[in-house]
């Protein structure tokens, strides 16, 4: 098996001697030996069979436009020096053995139209933003079981708390303002109640008269009926 060695940056060109095969923004082209040098702006070590970690030197490779390092063996975590390659427009690390976090830098990669970051051991949320929110396509993150957020399917766990204890405390919130106007409800129409009666009685004499001698009406019916059952 062969590893990835530390990689250094400068204009150094590479000669591939033979056909091969480089695959850029999703699409396979073959070139013959006297077509092909490549000045350090574009790397394909795909289908390889390489071991080991990608070397955080990669990130001082500015120039690079194209990265593609997918069916290896490569493991570790992604070194957070790719999100520095402010000119890559290609990257698949598709079917290694990747591990850790997505770097949350990689949202500043302007220029990337081609990600693909599928069948590794990655985790935590997807981050979002600026370039990234264009590469909504969910196969470009699949079969990455502990990987979560848009656009997969699959919400986060501190996600989906947050989201719950939004809706609980929005839930309580509009419960006590419920609670609120109903009680303020009631003590208006106890007051206007009470005042419609009372203040008709105090302002009225005949209305006030008249209700009083209802009252007596009924109390003397009411005696008069006790009366006649405890006469019985």
């Amino acid at each position: 098996m062969r590893a990835l060695v530390d990689v250094e940056a400068g204009s150094v060109g590479f000669s591939i001697q033979g056909k091969t095969t480089i695959t850029s923004k999703g699409k396979e082209l073959e070139y013959a030996d006297d077509q092909l040098t490549l000045w350090g702006n574009l790397i394909d070590l795909s289908s390889n069979n390489f071991e080991g970690e990608i070397p955080e030197q990669i990130g001082s490779m500015v120039e690079l436009s194209t990265l593609n390092l997918s069916m290896n063996r490569l493991t570790g975590e992604i070194p957070s020096s790719i999100g520095k390659l402010c000119l890559l427009e290609t990257l698949d690390l598709s079917h290694n053995l990747l591990s850790g976090h997505i770097p949350q830098n990689f949202s500043s990669l302007t220029f990337l139209s081609h990600l693909n970051l599928s069948y590794n051991n990655l985790i935590g949320k997807i981050p979002s933003g600026n370039q990234l929110q264009t590469l909504d396509d969910p196969s470009i993150y699949e079969h990455n079981p502990s990987l979560c957020g848009a656009p997969l399917s699959s919400v986060c766990p501190t996600d989906d708390t947050k989201t719950g204890q939004t809706f609980h405390i929005e839930d309580h919130s509009k419960d006590e303002k419920e609670r609120f106007w109903f009680y303020v409800s009631m003590a208006l129409g106890f007051i206007i109640g009470f005042w419609v009666v009372c203040g008709t009685l105090v302002l009225k004499k005949s209305w006030r008269y008249a209700y009083f001698n209802f009252f007596d009406n009924v109390k003397e019916k009411v005696a008069l009926t006790i009366t006649l059952k405890v006469a019985r």
